[in-house]
């Protein structure tokens, strides 16, 4: 990082939580329609931005970094927003949320295993996917309710991917230079099976959305060579997460 470490991205967040503020809640009154097949995706999206973060917090915390656990905090309340959003969403179209959902309970096992980089690199899994299902909510549908949720929704996600990105530079650079490329290539693989599973789940909400599976898939690894190379080059004002 530079000399200013993370406290661009507190203030980054910081000033979009006050943006936040000032733009206040959609009109969640107009209501929403959608056909079943995709309000069964939102809700399993929804289950998986649902989480206190607390385990991520105290990785943060004991990283040493207050600028980059200040940081933290303040991501994981837009994680915690995107779920209240998604659950008005969904409550907008008289749909319930879900208690749980067995692949959220599994990723999130699977991020507590070790340390801090672990735990980014099984989170980044989600947040790539994420990015490629929001656009796909925005653009593909004509409910005016449902574009406006997933284009806030996006546009964090957007900034989320970068900042991830750096501190996962940052981790990585302790180790050998020759094993950087490589434990990102198996990154790579643990995203295409996350994939792999989201299509096969979803993949009638998606084709309703105008995104069949492969293209859906194809899209997502696409933007795992921009991820990649932001950790291994952190250009953070260069990021463009998709169109």
């Amino acid at each position: 990082m530079t000399a200013e470490g993370f406290a661009k991205w507190t203030r980054r967040f910081e000033d979009e939580r006050e943006r936040r503020g000032a733009q206040g809640d959609p009109e969640w009154e107009r209501g929403a329609v959608l056909h079943r097949a995709v309000w069964a995706g939102i809700q399993r999206f929804q289950v998986g931005e649902d989480g206190d973060g607390a385990n991520l917090v105290a990785k943060a915390e004991a990283a040493g970094d207050a600028d980059y656990a200040r940081a933290v905090r303040l991501f994981v309340a837009e994680e915690q927003n995107h779920a209240r959003l998604l659950a008005r969403l969904l409550a907008a179209g008289g749909r319930p949320t879900l208690s749980g959902h067995w692949s959220d309970t599994a990723f999130v096992r699977l991020r507590r295993l070790l340390g801090l980089r672990t735990e980014l690199l099984v989170l980044m899994v989600a947040e790539v996917v994420a990015l490629r299902y929001y656009r796909a909510l925005r653009d593909g549908t004509d409910d005016a309710l449902t574009t406006e949720v997933a284009g806030r929704i996006l546009a964090d996600e957007r900034r989320h991917v970068p900042f991830h990105c750096a501190r996962l530079h940052d981790s990585l650079a302790g180790l050998p230079a020759v094993t950087r490329r490589p434990v990102l290539t198996l990154w790579r693989l643990l995203l295409l099976v996350a994939t792999l599973v989201v299509v096969a789940d979803h993949g009638a909400g998606l084709r309703r959305l105008g995104v069949g599976r492969r293209r859906f898939a194809a899209d997502v690894m696409t933007s795992s060579a921009e991820v990649v190379e932001a950790v291994l080059t952190p250009r953070p004002d260069a990021w463009t997460g998709g169109a």
